[in-house]
C-alpha cells in the first residue's frame, strides 16, 4: 500500500514538472563575470537577485570558474547582491530589464578585500539573539551564552511565549497543540519520547529555533498553537573543517557534555558528521497536599517526594549532498540518539482524618531504569528547473524509536509513632514501546509570473505504535503477574495530504491563499481488552495570509488558518502510570482531535516594533483532567475533550538599541484563555482567566570579543485546563569570550540565578481540592569552550539558495 502511494506520488510529480516546464517561455539573460583585487577570476561568488521595490529575494545564481554568470529573470526592476566571506558586499542597481532585451550584462565587477578598505577599525556585527519576521520570530541560538550548555528542552523555557510544563508538556502564548520540528521535519513524537528527545539534544548543536503562530497551508495541519522548529548547525564552507566544544556544570551534581562536528566539501560532494555526549544529575520535588472529601469519611494528605535522576544521551548524525549538476541534488542523512535514565525517589505520604493530624504513614521508595534508542534515516531530493523560481523537492523518511522502562514501587506502612501496621506493598511496571514510521512528500513550486507563484504538494506518513505494559505484584517472595493491570496496546496511522496555495503581489499588498486536505486513518486495537477503536476522515485546512504596506516603515498584516490536533500516542494508550501509591495517570483511547480556527492581524513598525492581535476558537478541546477517586481515595489524571477553547491574545516586541554596545530585546504577551463545558464530572464547568507575560533579554558588548546577555522572564497566574498555574519567574545571566580570530570561545552562565523557577497547580473544580508543587534543580552554573578548526573560507563554495529550507517538511501523523 505504501510502496504503491510512494511511486503514484513521484511519477505525478515528475509528469507535472515535465508538463510545466515545456510551457515556460525564453526569458532574457542576465550575465556579469566577477574578478578579484588583482583582476583574475573569482569563482564561485554568490550572486542574489533581488526586486528593486522591496529588496525581495527572486532567485540566486554562482560564478563559475571562470568568474562569469548567468541569470534568467523576466521584465523588471532589479538589485544585484555579491557576497564573498573576506570581501565587502557588493549591490548593484537598480537596473530596468526590458522584455524584448535577450542579454543584459553587467560587465567585470571587482571585489574590494575587507581588511584592505577597513584597515584600523573595528566592525562587529552580530545577530541578535530574537529576531522578528513577517511569518514567525528567530531566536540565535548559536552564539547565546545563555544557551550554552543547556539542551533544547530547557532553551526552550527561556524563548518568549513559550512556557514548559510538567512532564515537558509545551505551549506557545499561551495555547497548548505545539508542533515540534527538527530542520523542517516533524519530530513525529509526544509524550515522554519528544521530551526525552528535546532533552537529548544539546544547545551547542542549535543554530536557530523558530516560533511560527500561524503556519500557511505547506505545513502540516498539526498543531493548534503553531510550530516550533528547531534548525541544526550545518557547515558549507569548502575545504575540511569542524568544532569541538567540552562543557562542564554545576547545581547540586556535576554535569558534562561534549560535541564534535567535522565537514568537508567539495565542487560534487558535501559530507558531515556530528557526534554528541551529555550526562545530567539532576533533583526533582513533587509535593502534594489534598483533600478526598467525602460527607462520612473526609481524609487528608500530605505527600514529600524528591526523585534523584542521571541522564545519559549520545546524539549522533551523518550524511552527504551531491551535487549532480548545477541544477539538481541528492542528499542522505541519519541521525539517532541513545540513552540512559535512572531515577531514584523517596516520597513521604502522611495521611489524617482532620488538617495536621497524622494517623497513619506511607513510606516509599520508587526506582526508574529506561533505555531508548531512535534512528531516523533520510533521503531527500532537490532539482531546480529553471531560473524563475521553479523547484520540485522531495524526501522519504524512515524511524524507529525503541523504548524500555521499568518503574519499581516499594511501599511501607505505619502508624504516627512509626510502628508497621501492614505488609508492604511491592509491584513494579515493565512498559516496552516500539515506534515505526515511514513517511514521503513532494513540494512543487513554480513562478507562474513574476508577481505570481503557485505550491503544491503530497505528503503521505505511516505510523505503528506498539506499547506494553506489563505490571507484576511482589507477594509470597515471588514476582506474580498483575493481569488486572497489565495491558498491550497497538496503534497505526496513516494519513495522507495534498496543498495547493498561490500568492499574488501587487504594488503594495501580498496576498497569499492556500488550501490543504488531510485523511486520516487510525487504528487502536487493546490486545488485553480485545477492544478496537478506529476512525477515519477527511478535513479541508484553509488559510489567508494578506499583508500591505502603508509607508516606508508602516506595514499591517492578517492571517486565517484552520489547524488540527489529533491525540498524542501516550495519551491513546489506556495504560496506567503510576507516580506513587497515590498518584497516577490513565491513558484514553476514545479521544477526538480537537480543531482549531485562528485569527491573526499584525502591525510592525520599522520592520522592528511588532504588535500583533490574535483570537483562537477550538472544540473538543484535549485537556488533562485531575480527578479525586473518593474510594480508593486516589488522585489520577487523564486526557478528556472538554467541549471549547476560547482565547484572545496580545503581543508587543520592541527590540531597542540603547548604545551601540547596548541592545535589548523585549516582548510582552497577554492572552486571554477560557475552557468551558456543559458536562465535566457531572456538572458544567467553566474557568477563564487572563495571563501576563514579560520576557526581556539585555545584551552588553563589554569589548569587541566579549558579550554580556542577560535574560528574564516573568508570568502571571495561568489557567489549564481544570488546574491554575502560580506565577512564575527567573533570571539568567551568561558572559562569553572570543580568541584566536573567534575560533576559540568560552562561555560561562548561570541559569536561574534566583532560583526562583517553580510548577505551582490548584484546582479549579469545587469537588477536587488539591495542590501540587514541583520543584526541580535550576540554578546551574555552566562553563562551555569550544574550538573551530580548518577550512573557514567559502570563497570556493557554491551555497544552496535558502528557499530550500522551507522546504523540508514533514507530515505529523
Amino acid at each position: 500500500m505504501m510502496n504503491k502511494q510512494f511511486i503514484l506520488i513521484f511519477c505525478l510529480m515528475g509528469l507535472l514538472a515535465i508538463q510545466v516546464k515545456a510551457q515556460i517561455s525564453e526569458k532574457g539573460k542576465i550575465t556579469g563575470k566577477i574578478i578579484d583585487e588583482h583582476k583574475n577570476p573569482f569563482g564561485y561568488a554568490t550572486i542574489n537577485l533581488l526586486k528593486a521595490a522591496d529588496s525581495t529575494f527572486i532567485k540566486g545564481s554562482s560564478s563559475n570558474d571562470k568568474g562569469t554568470f548567468t541569470l534568467d529573470a523576466p521584465e523588471g526592476s532589479y538589485i544585484f547582491s555579491i557576497s564573498v566571506m573576506g570581501y565587502l558586499k557588493i549591490v548593484k542597481g537598480p537596473y530596468s530589464i526590458k522584455a524584448d532585451q535577450k542579454v543584459f550584462s553587467l560587465g567585470d565587477i571587482q571585489l574590494t578585500p575587507a581588511a584592505q578598505q577597513l584597515a584600523g577599525v573595528s566592525i562587529v556585527y552580530r545577530k541578535p539573539l530574537i529576531e522578528r519576521q513577517v511569518d514567525k520570530t528567530v531566536l540565535n541560538i548559536e552564539n547565546s551564552s545563555i544557551a550554552a550548555g543547556n539542551t533544547a528542552l530547557e532553551i526552550l523555557q527561556k524563548a518568549p511565549g513559550v512556557s514548559v510544563g510538567q512532564n515537558g508538556l509545551i505551549s506557545l502564548k499561551g495555547k497548548q497543540g505545539v508542533t515540534i520540528m527538527l530542520d523542517g521535519k516533524p519530530t513525529y513524537l509526544s509524550g515522554e519520547d519528544l521530551t526525552n528527545l528535546l532533552n537529548a539534544t544539546q544547545g551547542s548543536e542549535i543554530k536557530t529555533i523558530e516560533l511560527i503562530t500561524n503556519p500557511s497551508s505547506k505545513y502540516d495541519a498539526a498543531g493548534t498553537a503553531g510550530i516550533i522548529n528547531i534548525r541544526m548547525k550545518r557547515n558549507k564552507n569548502f575545504g575540511t573543517n569542524g568544532s569541538v566544544a567540552l562543557g562542564a556544570g554545576y547545581g547540586k551534581f556535576a554535569k558534562e557534555n561534549g560535541d564534535v562536528t567535522i565537514n568537508h566539501r567539495e565542487a560534487k560532494l558535501n559530507v558531515f558528521a556530528n557526534l554528541s555526549y551529555n550526562h545530567n544529575e539532576r533533583w526533582l520535588d513533587n509535593d502534594i497536599t489534598r483533600i478526598n472529601n467525602t460527607v462520612t469519611d473526609p481524609t487528608y494528605f500530605t505527600q514529600t517526594g524528591r526523585t534523584i535522576g542521571q541522564r545519559y544521551n549520545t546524539n549522533y548524525k551523518a550524511g552527504l549532498d551531491y551535487f549532480i549538476n548545477s541544477r539538481n541534488t541528492l542528499g542522505f542523512a541519519v541521525n539517532g540518539n541513545s540513552g540512559n535514565a535512572n531515577d531514584n525517589g523517596n516520597v513521604l505520604t502522611l495521611i489524617g482524618n482532620r488538617p495536621m493530624t497524622t494517623d497513619s504513614v506511607v513510606r516509599a521508595n520508587n526506582t526508574a531504569t529506561a533505555r531508548n534508542r531512535n534512528i531516523t534515516y533520510n533521503l531527500n531530493y532537490k532539482g531546480v528547473l529553471d531560473t524563475l523560481g521553479q523547484e520540485i523537492n522531495m524526501d522519504m523518511d524512515y524511524s524507529v524509536y525503541n523504548r524500555d522502562r521499568l518503574d519499581s514501587y516499594n511501599n511501607f506502612f505505619s502508624n504516627a509513632a512509626g510502628l508497621t501496621t501492614g505488609p508492604a506493598d511491592i509491584f513494579r511496571n515493565f512498559t516496552p514501546a516500539k515506534v515505526r514510521i515511514w513517511a514521503v512528500k513532494a513540494d512543487y513550486t513554480y513562478s507562474i509570473t513574476k508577481d505570481l507563484k503557485f505550491n503544491a504538494g503530497l505528503k503521505s506518513s505511516y505510523v505503528k505504535t506498539d506499547n506494553n505494559s506489563i505490571f507484576q505484584n511482589f507477594l509470597n517472595n515471588n514476582w506474580q503477574a498483575d493481569n488486572l493491570n497489565s495491558n498491550h496496546f497497538i496503534y497505526s496511522e496513516n494519513i495522507n495530504a495534498a496543498y495547493g496555495s498561490v500568492q499574488q503581489e501587487f504594488k503594495n499588498t501580498t496576498v497569499q491563499l492556500g488550501l490543504r486536505a488531510e485523511q486520516t486513518n487510525s487504528n487502536g486495537n487493546s490486545l488485553t481488552s480485545q477492544s478496537v477503536v478506529a476512525s477515519h476522515y477527511l478535513n479541508l485546512f484553509p488559510s489567508v495570509f494578506i499583508n500591505h504596506v502603508l509607508s516606508t516603515n508602516n506595514e499591517v498584516g492578517f492571517s486565517y488558518s484552520r489547524r488540527i490536533d489529533r491525540p498524542d500516542y501516550a495519551s491513546l494508550n489506556p495504560f496506567i502510570k503510576f507516580v506513587d501509591l497515590y498518584t497516577y495517570a490513565v491513558g484514553n483511547p476514545y479521544l477526538r482531535p480537537q480543531f482549531t480556527n485562528s485569527f491573526e492581524l499584525s502591525y510592525a513598525y520599522n520592520k522592528t516594533f511588532n504588535v500583533t492581535f490574535g483570537y483562537n476558537h477550538t472544540n473538543d478541546v484535549i485537556s488533562q483532567v485531575v480527578t479525586t477517586d473518593t474510594v480508593r481515595k486516589t488522585l489520577y489524571n487523564t486526557p478528556q475533550n472538554i467541549a471549547r477553547y476560547t482565547s484572545f491574545d496580545f503581543n508587543f516586541d520592541a527590540p531597542v538599541t540603547i548604545t551601540s554596545w547596548w541592545t535589548t530585546n523585549n516582548s510582552l504577551t497577554a492572552f486571554y484563555g477560557r475552557f468551558s463545558s456543559p458536562d465535566l464530572l457531572g456538572m458544567p464547568y467553566s474557568s477563564g482567566r487572563v495571563v501576563f507575560s514579560f520576557n526581556t533579554i539585555q545584551t552588553v558588548m563589554l569589548t569587541p570579543t566579549m558579550d554580556l546577555e542577560v535574560s528574564g522572564r516573568y508570568r502571571t497566574r495561568g489557567l489549564e485546563g481544570t488546574f491554575t498555574i502560580q506565577s512564575q519567574h527567573r533570571l539568567d545571566a551568561g558572559i562569553s569570550k572570543s580568541l584566536l580570530s573567534k575560533k576559540l570561545n568560552f562561555k560561562f552562565a548561570v541559569d536561574d540565578l534566583l532560583n526562583s523557577w517553580k510548577l505551582v497547580t490548584n484546582s479549579t473544580l469545587p469537588s477536587q481540592n488539591y495542590n501540587n508543587y514541583v520543584k526541580a534543580e535550576s540554578r546551574i552554573a555552566r562553563l562551555t569552550c569550544s574550538y573551530r578548526f580548518g577550512s573557514n573560507n567559502i570563497k570556493a563554495a557554491r551555497q544552496h539558495q535558502k528557499s530550500s529550507d522551507e522546504e523540508q517538511n514533514r507530515v505529523r501523523p
